[in-house]
């Protein structure tokens, strides 16, 4: 590689990069473009600016902004062997007589779907302003609490004031949250305001691990609400697509990360935590 490139052509090729692999060390943009890593530092610095990247250590991470909420039936049908793997491996950390909260979401859905199966949870309570995953928990072995409040049928979720006094009444052991980005530095968000109140609100009330629930198409996903920073988050279940690199650096901020796949989700077999 030339060392003439200029700064724009640089800009470029690392953005290029990242849209490929998300994630990038400066070592090796150094290498790939001819450049000392204190050029490199700087053009990392000037991307973050625009909003392209994130600056981890020793690298970078592509940025990606979710100004607007998906659908639900439109996120149902967006990675849903992952959604699955996850659900299942989320579930395996629930134990008889918790009380779990639970947001709203495909993946937290599926969260419940598994739980449902489960025989050994006759004392557990759920509590929810997910819809779809009450409806489908009817036939469940456990108690389960719909959030009463305004509806959305975006998300087919129950929000508001109403919602959120009665979530006050819980002390949850365990919360499962979904959302539609994870950042190392913005943390976990929703484009939705009222849906990120409904979330901080079961963080706060849960005195237990936080478990965030997200196929790895949410990483360096920012939104416009925060539902809680990552400093608060205890556990990302996620499924393989996530790079080795991103779970280091979640490592390193003290994030567990539970990789959710095939493999895990076969009778026998655990999921991987790292």
């Amino acid at each position: 590689m030339p060392k003439t490139l200029i700064p724009a052509q640089r800009h470029r090729m690392i953005r290029e990069y990242l849209e490929v692999h998300q994630i990038v060390r400066s070592s090796m943009l150094s290498e790939m473009l001819g450049a000392s890593e204190a050029t490199i530092r700087r053009d990392l610095e000037w991307l973050e600016r625009q909003g392209v990247v994130e600056r981890a250590y020793g690298g970078a991470i592509l940025s990606t902004r979710m100004p607007l909420e998906p659908a639900y039936t439109y996120s149902a049908q967006s990675h849903p062997d992952e959604k699955r793997w996850i659900g299942r491996a989320a579930a395996s950390l629930v134990k008889d007589g918790d009380t779990v909260l639970l947001n709203s979401g495909t993946t937290t859905t599926e969260v419940l779907r598994a739980l449902r199966n489960r025989t050994d949870l006759s004392n557990l309570i759920l509590v929810t302003n997910n819809i779809t995953a009450a409806s489908d928990g009817r036939e469940a072995p456990f108690e389960i609490i719909l959030l009463g409040g305004a509806f959305r049928p975006r998300a087919v979720s129950t929000v508001g004031r109403f919602a959120n006094d009665q979530l006050r009444l819980f002390c949850g052991g365990m919360a499962f949250i979904g959302v539609d980005g994870i950042s190392l530095k913005y943390g976990c968000t929703t484009p939705s305001n009222v849906e990120a109140e409904i979330g901080q609100t079961m963080v706060d009330r849960t005195r237990g691990p936080v478990v965030i629930v997200a196929d790895h198409s949410k990483w360096g996903v920012v939104s416009n609400f925060e539902i809680a920073p990552l400093d608060r988050v205890h556990t990302l279940v996620v499924d393989h697509g996530l790079s080795p690199e991103s779970r280091d650096e979640l490592k390193a901020r003290s994030v567990n990360v539970l990789l959710a796949g095939l493999e895990a989700s076969n009778n026998g077999l655990e999921p991987a935590v790292l």
